[in-house]
Formats: structure tokens, C-alpha cells, sequence
């Protein structure tokens, strides 16, 4: 495991926990005004809560704003990801505003500001070795698989940047990468897989996967 120097990791820490503070505090209005549209056009809950993989692997409860309704089919099974995601949910998406609560986890320390994105605890067992090497630092809201194609990579890309982030990591590094998320953010880029509403499945590696 590569460790960056103690100086620059107590630098990191403080960065997230300063911005995700004051953004938490600045975006407040928006929160709540969200947080209404969000409980009239979806329902309740406003907040989608999921288990992810933190740091090492160790599990922590990811917040995000909801984004699809719980439309089910006659037999009570929810209905497939585009179906369920409206109009609202998808301009929510495209502007990463359901993000916005992940601010909260990066003031916990569950998450930092920049890192590999957090997935799906069932992927823990499918990774390579070195593709779990993405485990070694926190995970990030944005990353730089975000900001060079985001959902538009493979799954052997997206992973594949998030290593190079894991062995390159400076907070310059950090820096660009908040800048280019801004950019990517207005451009709306990257949103979804091609041919996708949402994201496909990391079924494990041999298979032809987004």
C-alpha cells in the first residue's frame, strides 16, 4: 500500500472537512428547497441511504437525495432503473445535485472530496487484486475516473484510473481534479453508460461489462 506523507494526508483531511462544512452550511436553502421538490414529484424517503465499501473495504452508510421513484409491477417487483427514473430524477442527475448530501459523509470521514467512487459492497468479491487496490484511500465524490469520461468509461478504465489516483495521489492533484469537476458538472458529461439509464452492472472481470 502506498502511503502519501503524513503532512499532505493531514492536509487532505482538514481541506474536507473545511469546504464539506461550509458547503454543508452555504447550501442549506438549496437542501431544503430540494428536499420539498424531492418529497412532492418522488415521495418519501427524501434521502436514499446505501451500504458502501469505505476506506480498507469497511462499510458506511452513503446518503444521497433521491433520484427514482418505488414503482413496483403487478407481482410487487420493482420496476427496472428507467422506468423508475423521472424527468426530475434524471435532471438531478445531470447536475450531480443528488450528490450534494455526500457532503455529509466527507465531514464524517466516511468519504473524502476527491477518491474512487464508492460501489456496491457485492463488488468487493469480484475485483482483481489490483483492482481492490482502490480500497487503499477513501472513496470521493468526484475521482479522476469522474473527470475523463465518468459513466461513459468501461468498468477496466473506470478501475484502472482509480489505481493510477491510488499511486499518483497529491493534493495538487486533488485540486485539478475539483477544477475539471466543475467543468464536467456544467457540461453535463459522462452521466450514464452509452445505451444505459443508469449505470450497467460490474458483474466481475472476463465479461463484456460497462
Amino acid at each position: 500500500m502506498r502511503r502519501a506523507p503524513a503532512a499532505e494526508s493531514r492536509t487532505k483531511r482538514s481541506f474536507d472537512v473545511a469546504v464539506s462544512g461550509v458547503a454543508l452550511i452555504l447550501f442549506s436553502p438549496l437542501f431544503a428547497l430540494l428536499a420539498l421538490l424531492i418529497r412532492l414529484r418522488l415521495g418519501s424517503p427524501v434521502f436514499f441511504r446505501q451500504m458502501r465499501p469505505g476506506l480498507l473495504g469497511k462499510p458506511f452508510s452513503m446518503v444521497k437525495f433521491r433520484t427514482m421513484t418505488d414503482a413496483r409491477d403487478a407481482e410487487g417487483r420493482l420496476l427496472p432503473d428507467g422506468e423508475r427514473l423521472t424527468p426530475f430524477g434524471r435532471f438531478l442527475r445531470s447536475t450531480s445535485l443528488d450528490e450534494l448530501p455526500e457532503l455529509w459523509n466527507v465531514l464524517r470521514g466516511d468519504m473524502s472530496l476527491v477518491g474512487p467512487r464508492p460501489l456496491l459492497t457485492a463488488y468487493l468479491e469480484r475485483y482483481s487484486p489490483e483492482q481492490a487496490r482502490r480500497h487503499e484511500v477513501r472513496p470521493g465524490i468526484t475521482g479522476l475516473a469522474q473527470v475523463n469520461g465518468r459513466n461513459a468509461l468501461t468498468w477496466e478504465e473506470k478501475f484502472r484510473l482509480d489505481v493510477v489516483y491510488v499511486d499518483t495521489w497529491t493534493f495538487a492533484l486533488d485540486l485539478r481534479i475539483l477544477a475539471k469537476t466543475v467543468v464536467a458538472v456544467l457540461r453535463r458529461e459522462g452521466i450514464a453508460a452509452p445505451g444505459q439509464s443508469t449505470v450497467e452492472e460490474f458483474r466481475g472481470n472476463g465479461e463484456e461489462r460497462r
